[in-house]
This record gives structure tokens, C-alpha cells and sequence, in this order.
């Protein structure tokens, strides 16, 4: 009965440590980033990351991804891996210039990383191709200045997963107990 016990309290501790382990990462939040620039195709488009969105001097890995990327350059440097690792300002900023592929269109997805703290910055900006009458808008925002990603995750804070996670636990230790009591019951 004690291994059974045992075995319901280490089951219940590991399903409530994954969502901290999930957690662990830290993200700049949407007000460090800011985009600017020509959302076309062949135009120039600025990620900053703002100040302390990173460590000082830290080098930050950054990748992009999307439609025709292996023509798209950042900095002044042609991309073929579609990454680069860039060193933050002394206080923490970090601008990226990209230059969008010249037959490019649709969306496109930003992470930086930095190598020591694991902050992760992430932007995303539709391009129009070089011959549509318009600019598509950045991050859906209209402006291309927002910074923020689609919500795709769950309003339930980590909070309340582990209560119900506790719940959940307390609930099986308790019908362990109830079986415990009757057996004990029968046998007397």
C-alpha cells in the first residue's frame, strides 16, 4: 500500500514540474520590440529589440523564416542558413536590418536568442510582392510597429494548473485511503 502511495504522489509531483520546465524560458515582451521599414519585397525592414530586452554585449542568435528567405540578408551580409548571431549594445538593445528577398511575399518570422540569459525576441511582418499596389502591415497591426504575435495559447495561469494538478493528486490519495479503510474493515 505504501509503493502505491509512493507511486501516486511521485506520478502527481512530475505532471506538476512539466509546466515549470515548459516556463523556463524567458521571452522579451512585446513592448521591447518594435518594427519599422518597406514591407515589400527587396525593401528594408528594422527589428529593434529595445534596451535590456537582452543581456549587455551578449551575443544574440538570430534566425528568420519565410517565403524566399535564403535570398533575404541580415545586416549587409546575403543569408543562406537564415541565421546570424549579433552582439547586443551595452544596454542590451539590438537592432536587426533585414533585406527582404526581391521575389519574396507572405509572412515572416523573427526569434532572437541570446546565447547566455536564453531571452527570446520574436517578430513577424507580412511583405506584398514588388509589384502590389500596397504595403502589407507588420504584425497585423497596420503600422508594422506593434511588435506582437497572434494569441495562440490558453488564458489558465500556471496557478491554477497547479491546483487542479493538486486537486487531481489529493483526489487520488483519497480513494487510496477510502480502499485502505475498507479492506482494513472487512478483514476486522
Amino acid at each position: 500500500m505504501k509503493k502505491l502511495i509512493a507511486a501516486v504522489v511521485l506520478a502527481g509531483a512530475a505532471l506538476l514540474a512539466t509546466p515549470a520546465a515548459a516556463n523556463a524560458a524567458g521571452y522579451a515582451p512585446d513592448s521591447d520590440v518594435s518594427i519599422s521599414g518597406n514591407y515589400v519585397a527587396g525593401g528594408i525592414v528594422v527589428i529593434n529589440f529595445s534596451e535590456g530586452a537582452f543581456q549587455n554585449n551578449e551575443t544574440v542568435n538570430v534566425q528568420i523564416t519565410g517565403a524566399g528567405v535564403n535570398n533575404a540578408t541580415l545586416g549587409a551580409l546575403p543569408v543562406t542558413t537564415v541565421s546570424k548571431a549579433y552582439t547586443a549594445g551595452a544596454d542590451g538593445s539590438l537592432p536587426v536590418r533585414v533585406t527582404l528577398p526581391v521575389g519574396g511575399s507572405g509572412s515572416y518570422n523573427l526569434t532572437a536568442t541570446g546565447a547566455t540569459s536564453g531571452v527570446v525576441g520574436v517578430a513577424s511582418f507580412t511583405i506584398a510582392p514588388a509589384d502590389a499596389a500596397g504595403v502589407a502591415a507588420g504584425n497585423g497591426a497596420g503600422t508594422g510597429t506593434n511588435g506582437s504575435l497572434a494569441f495562440t495559447g490558453s488564458t489558465v495561469s500556471t496557478l491554477a494548473l497547479w491546483v487542479a494538478g493538486g486537486a487531481v493528486v489529493l483526489g487520488g490519495g483519497l480513494l487510496v485511503v477510502r480502499g485502505s479503510v475498507r479492506r482494513q474493515r472487512e478483514t476486522v
